[in-house]
């Protein structure tokens, strides 16, 4: 679910007062405890101080839980008020069994007098009156235990492009991985032109976001761009995180907030991960082109969400020659009680793959049959040139985060992180052009193998003091970040024949530390207004030590190594302004600075580092209704926005990779709505406008729509996903079932050379149906069987062999999109909570 635009301040919160009270049952078919037996329950208490959801956090076995939830949904409370709103809150509760009062002893049985017939009865005595039956007692009210827990809800959105987006019911629409879940933000398209295991081409916003380059990837705080990459720095891979284990995204489109560092160009995604089922939950997949996925995920019931473990495991040997892939993670995270008012969360994530790759096809081979593989056009369109593409990855992932609320109201977060990243690829795009064989001698081909092998570590903070000013809080946060990079990064050139390596590229062994820090403040100078802003500061130094360097210059013979050194800082002002226009109806203004820092193979020793500075503006509505105890929730959102990038990268085939440009700029408009009902129905949809160009050199700065356009990002985006659920009877039987739609529509793309890449339509359909803790679903990707190219460019190649003559004419390629695909899922739940519809 989106984030409220508008959100309360952080003013204290006052508990919740119990006005109902039912007592708790004894369960039916339990033996009396002899004992008093404690449940304790996790409450949460919504606006109208209604009971909307109860999770066990302490057990006392399953009939009890059950007893004890049962009671506690009939519970009524004064809500929780933070200043004089009411507000959703979180408590501990503990339900209170007691033992039944023990029935009052049977006096003893006498023998019967025998009477005597001729004597009279005595005179009866009055019976000695009954003690008054003693009055039941009281059911305890439960006490708080401890303190009552605001939900851990969202910050206030930095703009209307910052989204706080719940997966909930769409996580029914089926997604090939976690990177998919992007989608569920306005104007996002990935592509893929390497394979299974290689990251997806983000394009976000206007921008071409490289396989990370542009856009801030975070997993819980965990920083996921990998500088210096050999593929291009900021690759940010994503195929390790469990789709089933990620709860929410935020998704803040532009620069906006302070909290955005290195890499947030176009904006920031950060995967938040919780898995609100409890138990065990198998689910094993095949299906079409003998796919196969295995995944396990289990909570301990009990728990919170945040306690959880996974394991995820894919393989097959793809939709074509050349595209099989192998992977296998775990994720595992435990969050700990340190006291009542502080959480230790300890996060930890293991993945290994390997992958093939069909790479990139000339269109004019397809379309003349002149592709080495049947005639057929199926097999044309999914042919292949060198098969020796493909890549490899392993990524170890360790945090722990320390939350703690202050006496004062402040909030405290520290977290310490380790990532340790292996990952070798290796392309071909342009076949027999670039190389420059020894006289007489064949080339050898335009492969190249891109290596990067790295650790980082760091860490990361913020503080909320809890400051006010005169009667109305101050929210001030400080955060900063301390991150160092050892990484060793190399691009080598391979043989056609055998793939053995014949020339470095480049070869660096590159250390990094970034320490950052920001401060950000909120102040409601009116009802209806509020103001946001803050400033980040961000420092760089790079230390390289290239070891591809000539081993002789004009000087002589030399070692061929050399070391630089080179530092660098930015400063990025960032600010909001917020007016509410009526209670459903928000106006925000945003405008901020952000930069990408520099790739240290770009360096040389002791300069001043260059990084791309991007400016931002937005504006836009956001509108809400529903919610706060209504069946239903209906959000909307729309803004226009303009950016200027002072150093932009596009797509390069003879590196494989992307390299600078000079400027860029960008105007643009989304809009986007979401609608639920019920836990029944879940609807979004989303379209975005983007306009990129290349200024013309001394073009004023103000003029964003003129200009070259940019290649290969798409101008019109639009997004649909949908999910509905619901329970009907199969006899005796009660049976859930769902039904999911995806939808994706993609503008043509400019190409270079002015030309224009083909539109993309896609469907996406799930259906499943339950009974009991048995679930069989089936989904369908691409239900249209397009035939549909996920990567296209524009250039010139040789693939017709070493000897061939090149041509120099620019001619268009692309990377095959998968067909239709069909998979067919078993899943069993083994929890002890029951599944809603």
């Amino acid at each position: 679910m989106f984030c409220l635009l508008g959100a309360v301040a952080a003013q204290p919160v006052t508990p919740p007062v119990a006005v109902e009270i039912a007592p708790p049952v004894l369960p039916a078919g339990e033996p009396a405890p002899v004992a008093p037996v404690v449940v304790l329950l996790r409450l949460t208490i919504d606006e109208e101080g209604e009971v909307s959801r109860v999770d066990v956090r302490e057990s006392a076995g399953p009939a009890f839980d059950r007893s004890a939830m049962a009671a506690a949904l009939r519970w009524r409370f004064q809500p929780a008020r933070q200043g004089e709103v009411a507000v959703e809150v979180q408590a501990d509760v503990p339900v209170t069994f007691e033992p039944p009062l023990a029935p009052p002893p049977e006096p003893p049985s006498e023998p019967p007098a025998v009477s005597e017939p001729e004597q009279a009865p005595p005179p009866s005595e009055p019976p000695p009156a009954e003690p008054p039956p003693a009055e039941p007692p009281e059911p305890e009210k439960p006490a708080f235990a401890t303190t009552v827990r605001g939900k851990a809800a969202a910050p206030p959105p930095a703009a209307v492009g910052d989204f706080q987006i719940s997966v909930g019911q769409l996580a029914d629409v089926p997604r090939h991985s976690a990177s998919d879940l992007m989608l569920l933000a306005p104007g996002v398209m990935l592509a893929n032109h390497g394979g299974e295991g290689h990251a997806e081409t983000i394009f976000i916003r206007g921008f071409d976001a490289g396989e990370g380059k542009d856009v801030e990837l975070r997993l819980e705080g965990v920083p996921l761009n990998e500088v210096s990459h050999a593929h291009g720095h900021g690759y940010a891979d994503t195929y390790f995180i469990i789709p089933e284990l990620v709860d929410s995204l935020r998704v803040t489109e532009g620069p906006y907030d302070p909290s955005q560092g290195d890499f947030g160009v176009a904006g920031t995604v950060e995967y938040q991960l919780g898995l609100k089922r409890r138990g065990l939950t198998a689910s094993a997949s095949t299906g079409s082109y003998a796919s196969r996925r295995l995944s396990l995920v289990y909570g301990p019931p009990g728990s919170s969400e945040a306690n959880f473990v996974g394991l995820l495991v894919r393989q097959g040997p793809g939709f074509g020659p050349n595209r099989a892939y192998a992977n296998a993670g775990v994720m595992a995270q435990m969050e700990l009680r340190l006291g009542d008012e502080t959480r230790l969360r300890l996060l930890g994530s293991s993945y290994a793959a390997r992958f093939s790759s069909a790479g990139v096809v000339r269109e004019t081979d397809v379309v003349d049959g002149r592709m080495p593989c049947e005639a057929d056009a199926d097999s044309q369109f999914f042919c292949l040139y060198d098969p020796n593409q493909g890549g490899a990855a392993q990524r170890h992932l360790v945090s722990a985060e320390l939350r703690s609320r202050l006496s004062g109201g402040g909030r405290f977060v520290q977290q310490g992180f380790a990532v340790m990243r292996q990952m070798r690829i290796r392309e071909n795009f342009t076949g027999f052009l670039n190389d420059v064989p020894p006289i007489g001698e064949s080339q050898r081909g335009d492969a190249t193998e891109q290596t990067y092998r790295g650790l980082t570590v760091g860490l990361r903070g913020r503080y909320t003091p809890g400051v006010r000013l005169g009667d109305q809080p101050l929210p001030l946060e400080l955060g900063y970040i301390a991150r160092f990079d050892d990484v060793l990064t190399r691009s080598r050139r391979l043989r056609a024949q055998g793939g053995a390596p014949y020339g470095t590229l480049f070869d660096n062994q590159v250390r990094t530390t970034n320490v950052g820090a920001y401060a950000s403040l909120r102040h409601a100078p009116l009802s209806w207004l509020t103001l946001r802003g803050g400033v980040r500061l961000d420092t760089f130094l790079f230390a390289v030590e290239d070891q591809n360097r000539p081993a002789s210059d004009r000087q002589g013979p030399r070692i061929p190594e050399e070391s630089i050194e080179a530092y660098g800082f930015f400063a990025s002002p960032r600010a909001t302004a917020e007016v509410r226009l009526s209670p459903h109806l928000t106006w925000l203004t945003s405008a901020g600075l952000g930069a990408r820092s520099s790739d240290a193979a770009a360096l040389s020793d002791a300069e001043l580092a260059p990084y791309a500075r991007v400016t931002a503006v937005e504006t836009g509505l956001g509108w809400r209704l529903g919610g706060e105890g209504q069946p239903y929730e209906f959000e909307a959102r729309g803004a226009v926005f303009t950016t200027r990038v002072s150093q932009d990268l596009v797509f390069d085939e003879t590196a494989g990779r992307n390299q600078p440009v000079g400027p860029s700029q960008r105007l643009g408009a989304f809009a986007t709505s979401r609608f639920t009902l019920l836990e029944r129905l879940d609807v979004q949809g989303s379209l975005a406008w983007a306009h990129a160009t290349l200024p013309a050199p001394g073009a004023p700065s103000w003029k964003v729509w003129e200009g070259t356009v940019m290649p290969y990002i798409p101008q019109l985006i639009g997004r649909v996903d949908a999910s509905l659920r619901g329970q009907l009877d199969v006899g005796t039987f009660p049976v859930s079932w769902m039904l999911a739609l995806g939808h994706s529509a993609i503008g043509p793309k400019p190409l270079p050379l002015d030309r224009f890449s083909e539109p993309i339509f896609l469907f996406d359909v799930a259906a499943s149906a339950r009974w009991k803790a048995l679930e069989l679903g089936v989904s369908v990707e691409n239900l249209l069987d397009a035939r549909w190219r996920e990567a296209e460019f524009n250039y010139v190649s040789n693939f017709r062999g070493p000897d061939a003559p090149a041509s120099l004419m620019a001619t268009r390629h692309f990377s095959a999109g998968a067909p239709r695909t069909v998979l067919a899922t078993l899943t069993v739940h083994l929890d002890l909570q029951e599944a809603v519809p």
